[in-house]
């Protein structure tokens, strides 16, 4: 395999994460914090260093999501369920340093 298509297929991959995060979002109605996190094209690591933040404030702000349960391999573990506004709420006393994590606040913001 060369380079440009491996170049290809991360970008297929990456794309095709944010597209399913999204989708999901926009079919149920609400999502984890790391899915809002994926969708705003986040990499799963990313995803989960955000969703951990973006928890920490919404323990400041007294907020409660939906909760759920969720297929993690073989077992179900449990879950919280957040809608777009209660994300851009969370978002809102959020202030990230790197850029990509910027980007995400900003989607975030904009998506409610």
């Amino acid at each position: 395999m060369n380079a440009n298509s491996r170049t290809e297929r991360q970008i297929l991959r990456a794309r095709t994460r944010i597209q399913r995060a999204a989708a999901k979002i926009r079919r149920t109605g609400a999502g984890t914090l790391a899915a809002h996190a994926m969708a705003a094209g986040l990499a799963p690591k990313a995803a989960r260093t955000v969703a951990s933040s973006l928890r920490k404030a919404a323990v400041k702000l007294g907020l409660t999501g939906t909760p759920g349960r969720t297929h993690a391999g073989r077992r179900m573990r449990t879950c919280t369920r957040w809608t777009t506004v209660q994300v851009a709420v969370i978002a809102t006393p959020y202030r990230p340093r790197l850029a990509a994590y910027r980007a995400a606040r900003a989607h975030f913001l904009l998506a409610a």
